[in-house]
């Protein structure tokens, strides 16, 4: 007897000859390819992915110097560390923000978030726009359902009409349907109701705020710069380009917007720890005191201190270092001045043994260098060695070195300030030469080597002779100029991405269906159901507050007498 050919004992149908020996896939092609690669490029586990993938890639930026930021610490190690950073170099490790790798992936990341949101948001606005689904046939097979029944005479699409009240008071979308009986069954309403479009309102605010800051550092970034200069205690800057030490512009800026100030340095003053003996000599506030005058203004105070920037002309003015800039005048053997100047001196510890280096170019019979120590509250080691024993200005003692020969000036290469090439150069003090340092305090004199001239250690204290020494030594002050003209679109974009993140993770996306039919004996009956999309530990509670609310409105209170009385 024969079976129909699609009968599970029917023996399998020979197979074409020309179908091979397997089903054969049809070539995606160039168009497929590139359909396939944008889905997933596109997919949300693409976008965590390379969101991942950004966060360790931008960590080499914190583990060496970069370019952008610190310059003279990217040269320090290369000096430092001659073997690996041509190394690191090649793999763009000091310039991390802006190399090629770290720009794929940002990218990426920027196309990626937009095909997401794109699609999604669409989608959204379109299902907003629709009403509730109908109200599904089986309730019971739903989350939370229960029954609760009405008594005789309720009408069904009044009962369904005040659930629909009810839910559009908390906050639902509703819409009714009704459906005829068939076959001598009752006619059935309902309310079909959801709420929680908000949930993914916020999910599509935390992607399109995350692709705002990407644009905003991306690209606005490019229209900031930081520049940093240091000031000595009388001094003054002004906002043009060619004041600044060291100058790092953004990518689109132009220094043209430089807006015009300028800045002095009044007063800059340190607070010590001296109660506590454990931590004798910390520091317990720095206070920058300035000046800033506008074009056509009178100068107006200001304070800048550490996590206390001033603001003025569009930049954030930050107070990064301090230390003590010692004036030194140097003098020919005829008693002219051929240099003085206040040489800010880098602090070596935390008492503030300090390092700097003089460079007299001219007006000697040879061009002079000299390093020199400066000791704050100076104390002597068992070994000879001088040493500070509190960063404050207790017994200044300024110690110097002295080379003379070629400082490498006329060669047109730049050279660091802080920094004495002396290879080429004869040392006249110091070291291996059997001649001691000089070694000068505040207001004192002495001799050069080889009848060079005089080096004074000025004091800027008029009690210098009687040991009044705590201002005997001006300070200085590092101050970094940023300007930044993204910083209000990041904190917009922030407490977007904060305020739809705590949507999508707080507010439930609920259904709610309430369906009533009457029954042969006249009763109704009230069904209730929920459906929750994800995880929503509160639904069926949800749905029984609803239900003992709604048939609470058609339930008599036994408190009232029903039966009319005679007037």
């Amino acid at each position: 007897m024969s079976r129909p050919s699609d009968h599970y004992d029917s023996a399998p149908a020979a197979a074409p000859a020309s179908a091979g020996d397997g089903i054969v896939q049809p070539k995606l092609g160039v168009i497929g390819w590139l359909r396939w690669f944008w889905r997933q490029l596109t997919s949300m586990r693409t976008a965590l992915f390379l969101l991942l993938l950004l966060a360790i890639a931008a960590v080499p930026g914190s583990l060496v110097p970069q370019r952008a930021a610190d310059p003279n610490g990217v040269t320090q190690y290369f000096t430092d560390n001659p073997d690996l950073a041509p190394v690191l170099d090649k793999i763009q490790a000091f310039d991390v923000y802006s190399s090629a790798w770290f720009s794929a992936i940002y990218i990426l990341l920027f196309v990626s978030l937009i095909g997401c949101v794109i699609p999604r948001t669409k989608h959204h606005f379109l299902a907003l726009r629709a009403q509730p689904p109908a109200t599904p046939v089986r309730l019971a097979r739903l989350a939370g359902f229960t029954v609760r029944t009405a008594p005789q005479g309720t009408d069904a699409a009044e009962a369904v009409t005040s659930a629909r009240a009810l839910l559009k008071s908390s906050g639902y979308r509703t819409a009714l349907f009704d459906q005829p009986g068939r076959a001598g069954q009752p006619a059935e309403f309902s309310v079909s109701a959801e709420r929680g479009y908000l949930r993914e309102t916020g999910n599509l605010v935390f992607h399109s705020a995350l692709v705002g800051i990407l644009i905003t550092v991306g690209f606005g970034g490019g229209f900031g710069f930081s520049g940093q200069r240091v000031l000595v205690e009388g001094q003054t800057f002004v906002n043009t380009l060619l004041a600044y030490d060291s100058f790092n512009p953004g990518r689109f800026f132009d220094d043209s917007n430089l807006e015009a100030y300028k800045l002095t340095l009044n007063d800059f003053t340190v607070k010590y720890e001296e109660a506590n003996l454990k931590a004798y000599g910390q520091p317990l506030d720095f206070t920058a005191d300035v000046s800033v005058t506008n074009p056509g203004e009178a100068a107006t105070p200001g304070v800048v201190k550490v996590n206390g920037p001033l603001r003025t002309g569009g930049t954030d003015i930050f107070l990064l270092g301090n230390g003590y800039a010692p004036t030194i005048t140097v003098k020919d053997p005829t008693g002219k001045a051929v240099f003085t100047d206040s040489v800010p001196f880098l602090p070596q510890d935390s008492n503030l043994t300090s390092l700097g280096v003089v460079k007299v170019p001219d007006g000697l019979a040879e061009q002079l260098g000299m390093i020199g120590f400066l000791y704050p509250t100076q104390a002597e080691s068992a070994s000879g060695s001088y040493f500070s024993s509190f960063p404050d200005l207790a017994y200044p003692v300024l110690t110097l070195r002295v080379f003379t020969g070629d400082l490498g000036l006329d060669a047109g290469v730049p050279t660091s300030v802080y920094a004495l090439d002396t290879d080429t150069m004869t040392s006249l003090t110091g070291g291996d030469t059997g001649v001691k340092s000089l070694e000068l305090m505040p207001g004192q004199t002495v001799n050069l080597p080889n009848g060079l001239g005089t080096v004074t250690f000025d004091s800027a204290s008029p009690n210098a002779a009687a040991n009044d020494f705590s201002t005997s030594v001006p300070r200085f002050a590092s101050f970094d100029v940023h300007h930044d003209p993204t910083q209000g679109w990041v904190l917009l974009f922030a407490v977007l991405i904060l305020l739809g993140l705590l949507t999508s993770l707080f507010v439930p996306r609920r259904r709610v269906w309430v369906k009533a039919s009457e029954q042969a004996d006249g009763t109704l009956r009230l069904e209730y159901a929920a459906l929750a999309r994800g995880d929503d530990p509160a639904l069926e509670a949800a749905v029984t507050a609803l239900a003992d609310k709604h048939a609470a409105q058609f339930t008599p209170n036994p408190d009232v007498d029903p039966t009319p009385k005679p007037t």
